[in-house]
C-alpha cells in the first residue's frame, strides 16, 4: 500500500474564537465559561441526524474540552456541523454555518457545508488528468470541469465513525477503485481533535494500492460573529501570501503566479473582506468575489505555514 498523504490541519481557535466576539469587556481569556447545553444553543436534535443512507447509519458526535468549547460532527460527509467557542463574555458562540438535520444537508443546493472534500478538492480542468501515461475522464459537475471529487464526492457518503475520547473523533472511508473514475482503492482517515487551547485540529491520512491523485480538505463556512448574524463582509483578514494564482472564466488557474500588491487580492495587511470585493477587476468578476488560491509565504523550514488570521 502506498502512503499517499499525512497532513495536519489546524484551525487556531485560540486566536479566532477570542477575537471573534463583539464585546470588549477585557475579561480574562483563561476564565471558564458557564456550562450551557450546546443542543439548546444550536438547536440540534440528535434524532434529526439519525438516518440510514446506503445501508449505513448516520449520527452526531460531540467533542468537548475543559473550557466548555464543543465541536459537533456527523459522519454523513465526515462533516463539521457546529463549533461552539467562548467569547470574552464567556458566552458560547457557534461560529460554523450549517443545518439542523441530515435531510437538510442532503437537499441543500450548496452540498459542501462543513464536509470532508475528496477525492480531489477544487477543480480539475475539463475533468481530465493523465497519470503514468493513462488519461482519466471524470464526471464534470461544474460546467466543463470537475469540482470537489465529482458527482458523488465524499460529502455525500457515510463515513465509519470512532469516538476515540471526549476530545477526538475519527472518520474512515474506503473509496473504491473507479470511484468517480479515480484510480486505486483509497483508504481515507480524518481525525478531528478539540484541544484545551481551543484549537480544532484536522489530521488527514490516506493509503492506496495504485498511483492516484489526492487533495483532501474541509469545507466549513465560518462566521465568527455567530451563525445567523449576517454576512462576513465585515470580517478582517490577513493572509500571509505575497502572490496568488489568477484564474480563467471557469475558475481554473491560468498557470501564472502574480503579485497581490496593488490588487484587491492584497491582504498582506489586515483588511475587511468587503473593502474591495466590489472593485472593478476581471479576477473578481470571474470569481464572483474571492474564489482564488494564494501562494503562502514560506518563513520556516517546516511542513506547515501560517495561512491567515481572521477577526469577526
Amino acid at each position: 500500500m502506498k502512503n499517499i498523504k499525512s497532513l495536519a490541519g489546524l484551525c487556531a481557535l485560540a486566536t479566532i474564537g477570542f477575537i471573534s466576539c463583539q464585546s470588549e469587556s477585557g475579561k480574562s481569556k483563561s476564565e471558564t465559561p458557564s456550562v450551557v447545553d450546546s443542543a439548546t444553543i444550536v438547536k440540534l436534535v440528535p434524532d434529526s441526524f439519525q438516518k440510514e443512507i446506503d445501508v449505513k447509519k448516520t449520527s452526531l458526535y460531540t467533542l468537548k474540552n475543559k473550557n466548555n468549547a464543543e465541536a459537533i460532527f456527523t459522519n454523513y460527509g465526515g462533516r463539521l456541523v457546529s463549533l461552539l467557542i467562548p467569547d470574552q463574555d464567556k458566552k458560547l458562540v457557534d461560529v460554523v454555518v450549517g443545518f439542523k438535520s441530515v435531510a437538510d444537508y442532503e437537499k441543500a443546493t450548496e452540498p459542501y457545508f462543513g464536509a470532508t472534500i475528496g477525492r480531489f478538492g477544487n477543480r480539475i480542468a475539463k475533468g481530465k488528468f493523465t497519470l503514468e501515461g493513462k488519461q482519466y475522464q471524470l464526471f464534470t459537475n461544474n460546467g466543463q470541469n470537475t469540482l470537489h471529487g465529482g458527482k458523488k464526492g465524499y460529502q455525500y457518503v457515510v463515513w465509519d465513525a470512532k469516538q476515540i475520547n471526549e476530545n477526538t473523533v475519527q472518520f474512515d472511508y474506503l473509496s473504491k477503485d473507479g470511484d468517480e473514475n479515480f484510480p486505486g482503492n483509497l483508504k481515507v482517515s480524518v481525525t478531528y481533535t478539540l484541544t484545551d487551547d481551543n484549537e480544532l485540529k484536522m489530521d488527514y491520512q490516506a493509503t492506496t494500492d495504485k498511483t492516484t491523485v489526492l487533495n483532501l480538505t474541509n469545507h466549513a463556512f465560518f462566521n465568527l460573529n455567530g451563525e445567523g448574524s449576517g454576512d462576513v463582509l465585515n470580517h478582517s483578514v490577513k493572509i500571509f501570501a505575497d502572490e496568488y494564482t489568477p484564474v480563467d472564466s471557469t475558475l481554473i488557474p491560468t498557470g501564472k503566479i502574480e503579485k497581490v500588491k496593488g490588487t484587491p487580492f492584497d491582504f498582506t495587511t489586515e483588511a475587511t473582506i468587503g473593502a474591495r470585493i466590489n472593485d472593478k477587476n476581471e479576477q473578481l468578476t470571474f470569481g464572483k468575489g474571492y474564489d482564488h488560491n494564494y501562494v503562502l509565504n514560506k518563513t520556516k523550514a517546516m511542513n506547515m505555514y501560517q495561512a491567515a488570521s481572521v477577526k469577526g
